[in-house]
């Protein structure tokens, strides 16, 4: 009898913290989504502030997923595969964005590629200027944005079957080749994934980017910016722009969540 009472009042305890934790979640979303209605919300779609800032969104997050990807596959490749020294510090590098203050991230970003930055008067040499520019607000996107895609393609290169690796070392094939042939395509689904949450974050960015690059309209204003400033003035503005992202990071959990779930062949 105490046991049934105890496996009862566990059970509650269990449904009560999730139902909390579920309100807490979707309860603001819920409220963002039911305070603008779709007639109006399809209106403020048109407007030139959120063209623009949607424009500019898809533009540099996309690239600044590509610079991820490009650059974050061979870093991911060799912490997976390769112990050498310095792998702790190189694996504490790449996922220190995922618990910096975004803000902190901006001024660093200033301090490495601003005019008196470490790195500034070499680029402005090259004629290459980040702050304040759009390519400013791609480089802070793959900054925060990185750590996403290379955890999931370390763990995924890391789960992938070492008898295959082993096999095509067998039949001697090169690292190059047993990369592209064998790991790549057995990881690839969870690569897509990564690729996936890099991109929602990147587009998502917002603390690194007003610090680093500014909130210049047509030039690095983004969404969550253009929300930012919208808020100050017109509440219908920023909430249709609230609206637009949320409905894009719903899209991209949905679209990643099964490719998740299904094993590479």
């Amino acid at each position: 009898m105490l046991s049934a009472a105890r496996s009862l009042a566990f059970r509650a305890a269990v449904t009560l913290a999730v139902a909390l934790l579920l309100g807490l979640l979707g309860l603001p979303l819920a409220a963002v989504l039911l305070r603008i209605p779709p007639g109006a919300l399809a209106q403020r779609l048109g407007d030139p502030l959120v063209v623009d800032a949607l424009r500019l969104s898809l533009v540099t997050s996309a690239a600044a997923t590509a610079v991820v990807v490009v650059l974050g596959l061979p870093t991911a490749y060799l912490l997976a595969t390769r112990d050498f020294r310095g792998k702790r510090l190189a694996e504490t590098l790449v996922d220190l964005p995922l618990v910096l203050p975004p803000t902190v991230a901006g001024v660093a970003l200033l301090a490495a590629f601003g005019r008196a930055g470490l790195a500034g008067g070499a680029l402005a040499a090259l004629g290459i200027r980040l702050p304040f520019t759009t390519l400013g607000v791609v480089v802070a996107q793959a900054f925060v944005a990185a750590p996403f895609f290379i955890g999931a393609a370390r763990t995924a290169l890391a789960d992938v079957d070492r008898r295959y690796v082993d096999i095509a070392a067998t039949l001697r094939s090169s690292p190059s080749h047993t990369f592209f042939r064998v790991l790549l395509p057995l990881a690839l689904p969870s690569l897509a994934s990564g690729a996936a949450m890099s991109w929602a974050r990147a587009l998502g960015e917002f603390g690194a980017t007003i610090t680093f690059a500014g909130n210049l309209p047509g030039v690095t204003q983004t969404m969550p910016l253009a929300v930012y400033l919208a808020l100050q003035s017109d509440l219908d503005a920023a909430l249709a722009l609230s609206v637009l992202l949320l409905a894009v990071s719903l899209g991209v959990l949905l679209l990643v969540r099964p490719r998740a779930r299904r094993p590479a062949r």
